[in-house]
This record gives C-alpha cells, sequence and structure tokens, in this order.
C-alpha cells in the first residue's frame, strides 16, 4: 500500500518518509533542527530565522539579503549598494549599481535576488543568468578580444560586391559608447575606438568614399 502523504506533505512510514514519528502523526513540534521528542535529524543545516531544512552546502544566512545563500560564506562578501552577496574576488572591482539584484533577469526573467541560478556581473555592473551582452545596455558580458580577431579575418576574406565596396556608415559602440564612421560591411562594422564589434548604426546615411 501507498504511504498516505498529508497535505503539507509529509510522508507516513515507509520509504521517502520526512522526518520522524511525530511529524507523521502531526505532533506540535518546534521548529528547529532535531525533534525535541525524538531527536531526529530534520536537515543537515537549519536556518532559525528562514526556517530552511536543507542538506549541507556550506549555507549561511545574510542579513541584508535577508534569506539564506549556499556558501561557504568566507568566499563572499555582501555590497550593500548592489544590495548583493558577491564573490570575494569582486570586492572593490566591480561596478555598483544600487539594488541591482531586485528584478528579474532579462533574459530569463527568474527573480535574481532570490534565484539559486549564479548571476553573472557584467563589466556594465548589471546582472544576467546567460548570455553574452547585457540586454539592458548592451555591452559585451564577456572579454570578446578573441572572437572580434576572428571577425577580423572572416571581414578579410569576405568582399563586398561591387556596390558596396566605397560605402561608408556612421555606427556607435555599445561597448566604448564611441563613434566613428567606417566602411560598411555585411558582417560587422568596427569601432575605429576599441575595436569592438559591437556597434549599431547611428543613424547616419551610407556615403560613398567617392562622393566625399
Amino acid at each position: 500500500m501507498a504511504a498516505a502523504v498529508r497535505e503539507d506533505g509529509a510522508r507516513g512510514r515507509g520509504r521517502g518518509r520526512r522526518g520522524c514519528e511525530h511529524y507523521d502523526r502531526g505532533c506540535l513540534l518546534k521548529a528547529q533542527q532535531t525533534c525535541e521528542e525524538c531527536s531526529t535529524l530534520f536537515g543537515e543545516y537549519y536556518c532559525n530565522i528562514c526556517h530552511l531544512f536543507d542538506k549541507d552546502k556550506k549555507q549561511y544566512h545574510c542579513e541584508n539579503c535577508g534569506i539564506c545563500r549556499i556558501g561557504p560564506k568566507e568566499d563572499f562578501f555582501h555590497c550593500l549598494k548592489c544590495n548583493l552577496c558577491l564573490a570575494m574576488n569582486l570586492q572593490g572591482k566591480h561596478k555598483c549599481i544600487e539594488n541591482v539584484s531586485r528584478q528579474n533577469c532579462p533574459i530569463c526573467l527568474e527573480d535574481i535576488h532570490t534565484s539559486r541560478v549564479v548571476a553573472h556581473v557584467l563589466p556594465c555592473g548589471h546582472l544576467l543568468h546567460r548570455g553574452y551582452r547585457c540586454p539592458l545596455c548592451m555591452h559585451s558580458a564577456l572579454d570578446m578580444t578573441r572572437y572580434w580577431r576572428q571577425l577580423d579575418d572572416e571581414v578579410a576574406q569576405t568582399p563586398m560586391p561591387s556596390e558596396y565596396q566605397n560605402m561608408t556608415v556612421d555606427i556607435l559602440c555599445n561597448d566604448c559608447n564611441g563613434r566613428s564612421t567606417v566602411q560598411f560591411h555585411i558582417l560587422g562594422m568596427k569601432c575605429k575606438i576599441c575595436e569592438s564589434y559591437n556597434t549599431a548604426q547611428a543613424g547616419g546615411r551610407r556615403v560613398s568614399l567617392d562622393q566625399q
């Protein structure tokens, strides 16, 4: 016979039972790590603030975040301006944005502050779970230098049709915010200032070099 399941999720006797016999019987128990009647361990980790029971994952409770985090605690610090626990190697080396974690990931739309998925801190200061470009400010999320050099080779090996070979376009770089006028290419237009291909046409019309 299958084990009876209570509305609160506790199972009866048998395989997969949670808690202890006192919990199964619905005894009034104080929220704590062990049963005060039989000393059964309810969880390797217990937070008496969040009342969270879990396996030992080096968790710790952050008072500023207001929730438990997966540690170990010594590997993280709480940034008061960002209002988020960050890895120690980011202390003093990240761009702060006030309450940046109190929003949803702009890609997957999951709440960043309470998510168990690691959020990446971008050079622009925004957070997201995955992606190569921040969808909020369009800055590159990673060091793209190697990819830009590969794109240099592809551009060099891909000549444009004759009607486009002498065309220029005004661009805005999403990485350095610089503006420049460059030769148009279908694979990408390289910023003259920082050499990034993370650019967008800035509204200027394409002009033939022969007409300048």
